[in-house]
């Protein structure tokens, strides 16, 4: 099967054709230029990188009512609303729940999440068996419970997660920070916190020690986004969770400074996991405020940027003899990243496993 129409990819956008059998790009190349001469069935589209879902937690997944309508510090703080559904949810009701959430992504096409992970060891052990059979990465941020810091705990997490996710640099001293990224390094594992989500917190201290990702940046001012960048440190924005709150960071600003976007859809008690709703949000809400990104910064805050913060920046790419990395939508060909980050859904995705 031919997709014949655009690529978008860490090279861009441009006019392509991409050969596909059995799900894997077996030829890429100038429209009108393939070696099938029209012997092979076609469809129009654009071909892209698959997403990734960059900051997600999904064990809230289990609330299913509407939260209240409370102060953010109410709702997901320490004590806050979703402390008490995490506490008072049975487990095997909560890893269904996640599970769901995963299968909502996979259908999506999503190749990767980023899960911030509360209830220490336990809560990662309980999304890998969520996870578990599923064709999507997890990488799990689990957050120690006990505090002070017990060494311990602190090494059973890191051997059982990717990382560690904390909350903001106001709830997590510098002393306690260190603590987490030293031992986050010596794993070889990442190191990443929420910042600058409720008040604006100094830029000094959530880039001390370096993070591996940003969560929010809601309140950050030009400066902070501009060492923010200096620091080449990502920063994975939800929109439609800031939204909730009546917060709204200015892409634009972020664009101009630089910043490595990335896209997440923050708590599933508050929004569906969908990165194409997210992205759609972020390019309508921006411009309803008169400060719109460009379409080419949203589309590679979900199918560029994310590979590249993992290290896999093949991924990023539409090439020859890749195998599942890639995914296609029956989508004009022209304008590739405003169809994608405004028209994108799981129902234009095209099947490309066919002979």
């Amino acid at each position: 099967m031919i997709v014949e129409g655009a690529v978008f990819d860490s090279e861009g956008a441009r006019r392509a054709y991409v050969r596909f059998r059995r799900g894997r790009v077996v030829e890429v190349g100038t429209p009108g230029t393939d070696s099938r001469r029209g012997r092979e069935r076609r469809v129009h589209g654009i071909v892209v990188p698959r997403p990734v879902n960059s900051h997600t937690h999904l064990g809230d997944a289990a609330a299913a009512r509407e939260p209240p309508h409370v102060p953010v510090v109410e709702l997901v703080g320490p004590g806050g609303f979703k402390f008490r559904v995490l506490a008072e949810t049975p487990a095997r009701q909560k890893e269904a729940a996640m599970r769901r959430a995963l299968r909502r992504m996979v259908a999506e096409g999503v190749a990767a999440v980023a899960d911030f992970r509360e209830e220490g060891v336990p809560g990662v052990a309980a999304l890998r068996r969520a996870a578990r059979g599923l064709p999507i990465r997890v990488l799990a941020f689990g957050r120690p419970v006990r505090r002070p810091i017990d060494g311990a705990e602190l090494s059973s997490l890191l051997r059982a997660a990717d990382g560690i996710g904390v909350s903001s640099a106001r709830e997590e001293g510098a002393a306690e920070r260190r603590t987490l990224a030293a031992a986050c390094r010596r794993a070889g594992k990442r190191f990443a916190l929420h910042a600058s989500e409720e008040v604006r917190e100094s830029v000094d201290a959530y880039l001390d020690p370096r993070p591996d990702l940003l969560v929010h940046l809601t309140q950050a001012s030009p400066d902070d986004l501009a060492a923010v960048a200096t620091a080449r440190v990502p920063v994975a924005t939800c929109l439609r969770s800031n939204a909730l709150f009546h917060r709204s960071p200015d892409l634009a600003a972020f664009e101009r400074a630089g910043v490595r976007l990335l896209v997440g859809t923050d708590n599933a008690m508050l929004n569906a996991p969908s990165v194409f709703r997210e992205l759609e949000f972020a390019y309508l809400e921006s411009r309803y405020r008169d400060r719109s990104p460009s379409t080419d910064y949203l589309a590679r805050a979900a199918f560029v940027e994310p590979w590249r913060w993992l290290d896999e920046p093949g991924r990023a790419r539409v090439r020859g003899g890749t195998s599942a990395t890639t995914l296609a939508f029956r989508l004009p060909a022209d304008d590739p990243a405003y169809q994608l980050v405004t028209r994108a859904t799981e129902q234009l995705i095209v099947p490309t496993t066919a002979p």
